[in-house]
């Protein structure tokens, strides 16, 4: 039986293990010009980093596993619109039917993840496209950012359908520490990759760009995002706030398939660039790992200061101390943190992108287009 623990298809499939000598005419763009009458692309041409993307030509495939994710994010395709917010509106208005405690919870959450998403859909947009030159990966890019645009579109829906203040929603990156505190360690690694004159080919640059890669795959979506998903999908389980929910449910699908991409990618860069991941860089990881489960609790002190109904900053910092541990295993580092159980299994359920609901009661939660879904 799969260990569903925490997250789902963790391990990297189909990694290819090859090492593509770096051409001279590398073009990361795309954006070249066109070698007239030269051979056809092979799979063998193709690379993560240091390679002519060529026009960005999709096939023949190298990374099968990347053109999955590709798949399995359309197939996951939702809008935060469809979802009904009635019950939400109800039960925010009404002056018994939250603490404040829980209120400030879906505040802090609406607040961080505002800010955030916008940070992700940067960094893959000014950053990672840039520099990450095999096609297929690429094409998930795209659907990730327009997934990230969904995601920033959600909160925006329950603000305004809540009736709530969007100055203080929109503006919590910068009046709240614990979340100042997170957005400011993330766009230092973003800034020096999105420098026009920033290219990629030695190893400091190469390093860097991987440097970038752990701070947004494994950080911020695979580490940061788990306490608010934890605190929403909690009031969800005492039938509180089930709209939102049921919309952190999608959104919690969605990352967990851009971390199991980040991590693939990240994995693959270092069987390809093997100078990159030497000792002192694994460590430099560790430590960033560690340092962002600690904002992280920071962060989880900060939203739940005397913690509701089974949930407290405690429980959720021991669940940032088992998800760093498992990113460490994940990237084939050593754990960061004392061995520690998840206090939280049952999120398993929020990931099983193969469970279903009772269609009259709500809407199914693995969404299918209708191109792919099987008929008896």
């Amino acid at each position: 039986m799969l260990d569903r623990s925490e997250t789902i298809n963790e391990s990297p499939c189909e990694l290819v293990l090859t090492s593509p000598p770096v051409r001279e005419d590398s073009d990361a763009s795309g954006l070249g010009k066109i070698a007239r009458g030269a051979t056809r692309v092979r799979v063998d041409d193709k690379a993560m980093i240091n390679c002519r993307a060529d026009v960005n030509q999709l096939l023949p495939l190298k990374y099968r596993w990347a053109w999955e994710k590709y798949l399995s994010g359309c197939n996951n395709h939702w809008m935060p619109t469809e979802i009904s917010m009635q019950a939400d509106i109800g039960l925010w208005k009404s002056s018994d039917g939250l603490t404040a405690g829980e209120r400030l919870v879906i505040k802090r959450n609406l607040g961080f993840f505002a800010a955030s998403e916008s940070l992700v859909a940067n960094n893959i947009v000014l950053a990672i496209y840039r520099h990450l030159t095999n096609p297929e990966c690429r094409q998930y890019l795209l659907r990730q950012a327009f997934e990230e645009a969904v995601h920033t579109h959600t909160f925006q829906y329950i603000v305004e359908s809540l009736g709530l203040d969007e100055g203080e929603l929109f503006n919590m990156y910068r009046e709240v520490p614990s979340i100042t505190e997170k957005a400011a360690w993330a766009i230092q690694y973003t800034q020096n990759l999105s420098d026009p004159s920033f290219t990629t080919g030695s190893v400091a640059a190469n390093r860097a760009f991987l440097r970038d890669l752990i701070a947004f795959y494994v950080v911020f979506e695979g580490i940061w995002f788990y306490t608010g998903f934890v605190q929403i999908l909690s009031m969800g389980r005492r039938n509180k706030m089930i709209g939102i929910a049921e919309q952190y449910q999608y959104i919690l699908r969605d990352e967990s398939i851009h971390l199991n991409f980040g991590i693939d990618v990240i994995n693959q860069i270092k069987i390809e660039n093997p100078r990159l991941w030497n000792d002192t860089f694994q460590q430099e990881v560790r430590g960033m790992l560690q340092k962002a489960a600690e904002l992280e609790a920071a962060y989880g002190h900060d939203t739940m200061p005397n913690g509701f109904l089974g949930l407290s900053a405690g429980l959720c910092e021991q669940y940032m101390h088992f998800i760093a541990n498992r990113r460490c295993l994940q990237l084939g580092l050593e754990q960061v943190f004392p061995s520690c159980d998840n206090p939280f299994p049952w999120m398993s359920e929020a990931m099983d992108l193969r469970k279903e609901k009772n269609f009259f009661e709500t809407r199914v939660t693995e969404y299918q287009n209708g191109g792919s879904l099987a008929w008896d």
